[in-house]
Order: C-alpha cells, then structure tokens, then sequence
C-alpha cells in the first residue's frame, strides 16, 4: 500500500492523458512545478498526521484495531480520487491523496512497532524488514503500471485513473489480513489483559504455556513494565513526561528523526515521486523510455530488498549497513552531478534529434549503481532501527514520532523537488551535489552517534544507549544478555521452576483451555 502509492504518483503525473485532462500544456513552468509538487506532497503531509494520531488509536484500541481503522481512512481517500475528472478539476485529488495520506502514516507507524513487539530479538530485523519488502514490492508495481499502460492502453480518462484505482487492492488486502492477526501480547499485557496476552504469545510461538522460553520472555516484559510503572507510569501521557524530563530519551527520539532526514537526503524519494523527471535531467527523453528506465529501477530496489532482507540486516549489522551505504551512495551522485554540470541535457530537451551521450549512458550505470548501494543500506535500515531502540514506556510515542518524522521529510523533498531542479545548477546538477553532500555527512553521524542494535533484546535497549562510545555499546549489552539468560536458565533449572511457580501460574489452565 505505501510502496505503490509513494511509486506510481510520478509516472501518473507524467502520462499524457493526465496532462491533457487537467490542461498542463496551458500552465507555465513554475506553475507546473507548483501544481505537481502540491498533488505529491499533499499525501505526505496526511501522512505526517496520520502517523501522530497512530499514536492515540494504538494506545487505546491496540495494534489490531489501529490497522483495521487506518487501511479503512485510506480506502476512503483512494476512492474519493476516482471522481476527479477535468471538469471538476484536481480537487477531489487533492482531497483523496491528504486522506490517503493519513491512512499510509498511521499503518506506516503501526506495522513496524507491531512486527517488533512480537519478533524474536535473532530475527527481529529480518521480520521488520518483511515490511520493507512490501513496500518496495508495492512500489515495483507502482513503477510498471504506467510503463503498461502507456504502451498497451488508449491515452483516455481511464488510462489515468487505473492507476489511482489499483490503491485499492492493498489496501483491502491489508484490512482482511488485519483480521486474522493477533493482538501484541506486549500491549495486552501493559493493559492487564494478562490471559489473552499469554494465549497471543504461545499462539505466535507455537509453544506450550510451560515451556521455558515463554516464562522467560513474559518475565523480561513483566520487569520492563514494573520499571515502567515505577518510574513513569502507564498513561496516554506519561511518556510525554518522560521525554520531557529524560534528556537520553529525548536524544533517542532525535536519533529515530534524524535517521530519516538522512535517509531522505539522499535523494530517494526525489527519484521515487519525480522520477521522469530525474531521468530527464540525466538527457533520457520520451515518454515510455523514462517509465521504462523508472521500472527498471524499481526492479533493482526490490532485488536489493532481498539481498538486505535475507542476507545482511542481521549478519552484518545496522551500523556498518548505513556508513558503507553513504559512502558509496555519495560517490555515484558526485559523479552523475558532474556529467550533467559538463554536459548540462537541459540545453538539447527540446531537440528531438538528441541522444544519450556515452556521458550519458554511464551517468544511468553510476544512478543504477547508486540503488545498489541505497537499497540494502538506507531503503529500510532506518525503519528497522526506530522499530527497536525505544523501551516499553515510549516505544509507540517513539515509533509515531519517528514515522510522522519520516513524513515530515518526505514532505519537504517532494514538496520542494521540482523548484529544486529549475533553480539549483545547470539542468538541475546541484540536487545531486545536495544529496552526494547529506551522504558524506550521514557517514559521521552514524559513526558517532548510532549504536548497533542488532540481537539485542527491546527491553535492553535503555542499557544499550547508556553505553559510551557507541562502537562498544553493542558488545557490552550483548555479554550482559547472555549473562543474565544463562542465570535465569540456571536458576529456573535448578529450582525446577514450572509454570506453577512462575508470575503467569493462576492463567496456565485458563490459556490452555482456550
């Protein structure tokens, strides 16, 4: 639902029948720019909304209910953009793209938070970056759509409105899945829902209420929210008073913010929603050779996802992912910067004699290149981190602080993308300097500032953002984990430690009833 929506909106804007419909030939260039930049940011700004109420719907109704609610809102916004026509003009666009919008950042803020509370620590990245799958596998539909329908359908009203229909498919998709999941045990158990909690939990385990690994997991969240009762408590407000009074959480959720500005300021999402004209800028001309060169792209993004997903995000690490992700990511910029600078395609747009130089043919090698090293790095590093470096008492305050972040970014690339490439260098080639330069910067940030977080239990990660410098932090928390796992194993064993004894004892035979 977010991929697709996030990809197909730049190629939409691009087909001639939308152009025509909506009488783009009679407005001037800025003035273009303008009206494009307006029907893509607009979902962005719903989106930075939708991500802070999340944070009420998940505090009150649950996980469950919250994705039910939002995928609905976007359903709403989504059909609401089937009644624009010329006539009517694009408000009806505008409206459904905000209400879209509110529904993508409220699910953009449940779905990693849900996946986090209930995946083992071994796995846990690799389950959240599940979700970054979908998205880009969204987004490689959203990338090809119109490439299809520019080659196959008439250039009429329905060839553009395809498109916007097909926003319906997840997210009717999403709704019926959301009724099959189960409420986070974590959540149910913060609320005294402590039964159904621990039927949620042996359900997702597939294991027995006695078994040993369930006790130990409900005994680390029962100590993390005894921590949290005694030291701010469990209300709608509380962590709001923990933030305010705490300067390590409210370093946290800059952290969590600043990931994003970064992750932006490399130049994704200005190719994402602005992608014709990005390939425009680099001298690729015609209509079908830009969307076949955008879906191109979306096909390497998603055979990267799978290289991050399955591969690296949790053997290589968060860290080391981000810092080789910028460095390489900077250099091809630098160098697609350059050959538009020397050969500036601006000055031949409008010669339809004009080819792709072999400048020009390598600047595309080194913006494929690029996507190889953004994808397995940047694309969902970000999401996963934010996903886990929060503890139980802010952990949905964070995580909707951290999408609306995410938003808020977005909004300001693609609200201000196309006034950037009319006015920063010859044919646009500052906006790749700009993007090479947030690279460079993010390497020292994440150096300094970011510490690994891989396989570290969520109700450790206080601990983890204690330790100074950074580059230690991981291996300190991580002989202190297997420390403490080891005593408790020990301890358990040695008393012959049931269910019986344990916290959860009085809810064993009603779990197993159920």
């Amino acid at each position: 639902m977010i991929g697709y929506d996030s990809a197909f909106i730049g190629t939409t804007l691009s087909l001639p029948s939308f152009e025509k419909e909506f009488k783009f030939a009679e407005l001037s260039k800025s003035k273009l720019a303008l009206v494009e930049a307006n029907i893509v940011s607009v979902y962005q700004a719903g989106a930075f909304f939708g991500a802070l109420f999340a944070y009420v719907f998940n505090h009150f109704l649950g996980r469950k209910k919250s994705l039910i609610v939002f995928s609905l809102v976007f359903i709403l916004g989504a059909g609401l953009t089937l009644g624009a026509t010329g006539a009517r003009g694009l408000g009806l666009i505008y409206a459904g793209r905000v209400l879209g919008g509110v529904g993508v950042g409220g699910a953009s803020m449940c779905t990693p938070i849900y996946i986090s509370e209930i995946a083992p620590p071994a796995v846990r990245g690799r389950l959240v970056g599940i979700y970054e799958l979908g998205w880009q596998i969204g987004g490689l539909v959203g990338f090809w759509i119109n490439y299809g329908l520019s080659e196959h359908h008439p250039s009429n009203h329905s060839q553009w409105l395809i498109p916007f229909a097909v926003q319906l498919i997840p997210a009717g998709l999403l709704v019926i899945g959301s009724l099959w999941i189960r409420e986070s045990p974590r959540w149910l158990l913060s609320k005294g829902r402590r039964e159904e909690a621990l039927r949620n939990l042996c359900w997702i385990r597939n294991l027995d209420a006695q078994d040993l690994y369930i006790i130990e997991e409900v005994s680390f969240i029962d100590a993390a929210l005894e921590e949290q009762r005694s030291s701010i408590g469990l209300g709608f407000w509380k962590p709001f008073r923990a933030v305010g009074r705490s300067r390590k959480i409210l370093w946290r959720f800059m952290l969590g913010g600043l990931l994003f500005m970064w992750q932006n300021g490399s130049g994704i999402n200005a190719i994402n929603y602005y992608s014709p004209t990005v390939f425009k800028s680099i001298g690729i001309r015609g209509t079908n050779t830009s969307f076949f060169t955008t879906g191109l792209f979306g096909v390497v993004k998603t055979v990267f996802t799978l290289v991050w997903l399955f591969c690296l995000i949790d053997n290589f690490g968060r860290r080391n992912l981000l810092m080789i992700g910028g460095f390489g990511g900077s250099i091809c910029m630098w160098i697609i910067g350059a050959y538009i600078y020397k050969s500036n395609p601006a000055a031949h747009a409008d010669d339809p004699n004009a080819k792709l130089s072999s400048g020009g043919i390598a600047a595309v090698f080194f913006f494929y290149l690029w996507t190889f090293f953004y994808t397995p790095t940047w694309n969902g590093t970000p999401w996963v981190l934010n996903a886990e470096m929060f503890d139980s008492s802010t952990r949905s305050l964070g995580q909707a602080s951290a999408s609306a972040n995410n938003w808020f970014w977005n909004f300001i690339i693609s609200r201000f993308t196309p006034q950037m490439f009319n006015t920063m260098g010859r044919s646009g080639c500052g906006v790749y300097f700009f993007f090479a330069s947030m690279m460079v910067v993010s390497i020292v940030f994440v150096y300094l500032l970011v510490p690994e977080t891989k396989g570290v239990p969520l109700e450790f990660m206080d601990r983890l953002f204690e330790i100074k410098p950074v580059q230690k932090a991981h291996g300190t928390v991580m002989a202190e984990v297997r420390a403490e796992e080891e005593s408790f194993r020990h301890d358990a064993e040695g008393a012959g430690l049931t269910v019986e004894k344990s916290k959860a004892a009085e809810y064993v035979e009603d779990v197993e009833k159920h």
